[in-house]
This record gives structure tokens, sequence and C-alpha cells, in this order.
């Protein structure tokens, strides 16, 4: 949890809330969900520190942060963060989702993690209160968003057939990472629609080199279908 949030308020050095905050209904759509999920988990949080229900808690925000934080959303964000323009839209954009994260989950562990998030408080940018112990939880209703989540559900569900995929591979010395593969997604049913919905953007979701998608009904179940090359242009499935 500790190394997850470092990572976040490192890339806020140069964000200023106020100034260079981006409106949600114009952030990037894998900000807004990893905001649905934030707003997801702070309404498991807040009933059950009202019940005493600490397993809960901790249960909620460490799935929060090693899955769908540390395991997925710094690591798809990586580029973005590092090379894209400082003052750039999707750039801002990935910095407001991470003040407003590393703002909200420093309040919500506050009770169980009171030196760890009273640190953390004092490293974030902005003008703020001597401690979060002086503060409120987060209101994330704001950002809750069924229709997102169901949405990234079926992309994550393809994300992890693509990785199977290629983990097999590596296994096979045929390609040495993600990046030196060029896979081949052919869908139908209602994830080839989510999947051309988010063309343009599957090779940064995946983190490989191309992706080329071939699409057929989007009615009826889903199906998937995953190959790809390395380097040499050895195909797999």
């Amino acid at each position: 949890i500790r190394n997850t949030l470092r990572i976040l308020v490192a890339n806020l050095y140069d964000f200023d809330p106020v100034k260079d905050s981006v409106p949600l209904s114009e952030m990037d759509e894998l900000d807004r969900y990893i905001l649905a999920r934030f707003a997801d988990t702070a309404q498991k949080v807040r009933p059950a520190y009202e019940r005493y229900q600490f397993q809960t808690i901790f249960q909620a925000l460490n799935q929060l942060v090693t899955v769908d934080l540390s395991a997925f959303y710094v690591d798809v964000t990586k580029d973005r963060m590092y090379t894209h323009g400082a003052t750039s839209r999707a750039r801002r954009s990935g910095q407001t989702a991470m003040y407003i994260l590393v703002d909200g989950l420093t309040r919500l562990m506050a009770p169980i993690l009171p030196f760890t998030a009273d640190e953390m408080w004092r490293y974030m940018p902005g003008t703020r209160s001597e401690s979060v112990h002086l503060e409120l939880f987060s209101e994330a209703d704001a950002y809750a968003s069924k229709e997102i989540l169901d949405r990234w559900a079926r992309l994550l569900s393809v994300r992890d057939t693509v990785n199977a995929a290629l983990e097999a591979q590596r296994q096979a010395k045929v390609i040495g990472n993600n990046l030196g593969a060029r896979v081949t997604l052919t869908a139908s049913g209602p994830v080839a629609a989510v999947l051309d919905r988010h063309r343009a953007n599957l090779a940064t979701l995946f983190i490989v080199s191309e992706i080329v998608l071939t699409l057929g009904s989007t009615d009826g179940a889903d199906t998937i279908d995953v190959a790809a090359s390395g380097p040499q242009g050895f195909a797999f499935s």
C-alpha cells in the first residue's frame, strides 16, 4: 500500500490541483474507470467503519491498491505519465485521477494505518490541513459509474486472455516481453462492440506493440480468439 501510494504521489510533483485538474467529463475513460473503482471501494468501506468490520475494510482497500492500482493502472499509465507533454490533457487527466485517488485513499485508510496516512498527507500537493486525522472521508459518489465498470470488466477479461497467451509464448522463448508482440484479436458479441469503442487504445491497454482487431457480429454470445507474433513474425495462438 505504501509503495503504490508513493508511486502515485511521485507523479504529482508538478501538479496543482487548483490549476491543473481536468473535469471528470473530459478525463480519459481509463482514468474515469479507476475512479469508478475507487468509488465502489469507498461505498463499501464507509459503512464497514460504522459497523467496525475491519476485515472488510482491509480486504476492499487491499484489492483496490494491489490489483487495480499496482498491477494494472500504474503499469498501463506509465508511458502516458512519463512520455506525454508535461501539460498535455492526457497527462493532466492521469494526474487528476492520481490526486483524487491518493487524497481519497489516505482519508479512508487513516483509522487503520494512521502513521502512513499522516505521512502521505504531508507529501500531497495543494493546500491542506495539518493532519489527515482532522479530515472527513471522501464523498466519492460523483465518480461512481456502473456502465463504465461493466464495460471495463469486459475489456479486462480480454486483457487477461491476451496476457495468458503472451505468457505462454514468453515461456516458449518466442517473445521477450509484451512489447515484442503483435496481437490479432477476432471478436464477436458485446465484447466486439467494447473492443471497437477502444480500438485506438488497445495496444496501450495490453502493453503490446500493435493490435489488429477483426470484428464479427455484435449480437449473440461473446467470443474472443487471440493470436500474436513475435519479432521474427512467427504466429501463435
